[in-house]
């Protein structure tokens, strides 16, 4: 499903975020990024998500080489991939139904199919009743189901998750995990950034350390061989 080769990613800044990421993430898998905040966990999220373009390497996703200069099926990518981010805000002046909706409308899902989806991800959140309320009057974790349902909404072959549990406490992070694993074990791909290491040592799927923009797992491997 992903496939990375010698990414690294230079800001005009001259801020260095990501130095020869290689990494590869089978079909149905799941995996957790750790790392503390600026190793890099973001930006490898938004390079796989067509966001950014690394400064070097090569990546592929599902097939698609999305790094070539010549990629231009950007509306491909999304589709088969749900992003769930504090940083994708939720529309203030639209309903929770509509908030959710927009992620169907942009690649052009027909009306019926659209009412359809939204019952079915706003009932499996939890939000079933909230559809035609507005966003403020939610609650912070309501909200995030909300941002959660929004991702979720198409059946995405691939889930990328940017610190999803942040801001909820145990039950909400223990509501929003079963989420991400009913997807899981209906075969789609999850990758899941995260500082939480309650989340690390909760659940038993294999993590990828980074740190300064490196991935350390392969950095102590390569001590390890010198030695």
């Amino acid at each position: 499903m992903i496939q990375m080769f010698h990414v690294s990613k230079t800001y005009p800044n001259k801020i260095v975020a990501l130095t020869n990421i290689n990494l590869e993430i089978p079909s149905g898998e799941f995996v957790f990024l750790s790392g503390p905040s600026g190793s890099g966990k973001s930006t490898l999220l938004r390079i796989l998500f067509g966001m950014e373009r690394p400064t070097s390497g090569e990546v592929i996703i599902h097939g698609m080489r999305i790094t070539h200069p010549r990629f231009k099926k950007i509306h491909h990518l999304r589709r088969i991939i749900g992003f769930i981010s504090q940083d994708f805000k939720l529309l203030r002046d639209r309903t929770v139904w509509e908030n959710v909706a927009l992620a169907l409308e942009v690649v052009g899902c027909p009306p019926q199919e659209i009412k359809k989806k939204v019952g079915e991800i706003l009932l499996r959140v939890g939000l079933q009743e909230r559809g035609r309320d507005s966003i403020l009057s939610l609650s912070a974790g309501e909200q995030q189901r909300v941002i959660i349902a929004r991702a979720l909404v198409n059946q995405p072959l691939l889930i990328l998750a940017d610190e999803p549990t942040g801001i909820l406490d145990t039950r909400m992070k223990e509501e929003m995990m079963g989420l991400l694993l009913d997807f899981h074990q209906n075969g789609t791909t999850i990758l899941l950034a995260t500082q939480d290491r309650e989340l690390l040592q909760k659940f038993p799927y294999r993590v990828i350390p980074l740190q300064g923009g490196r991935r350390m797992d392969i950095i102590e491997e390569e001590v390890q061989e010198e030695g």
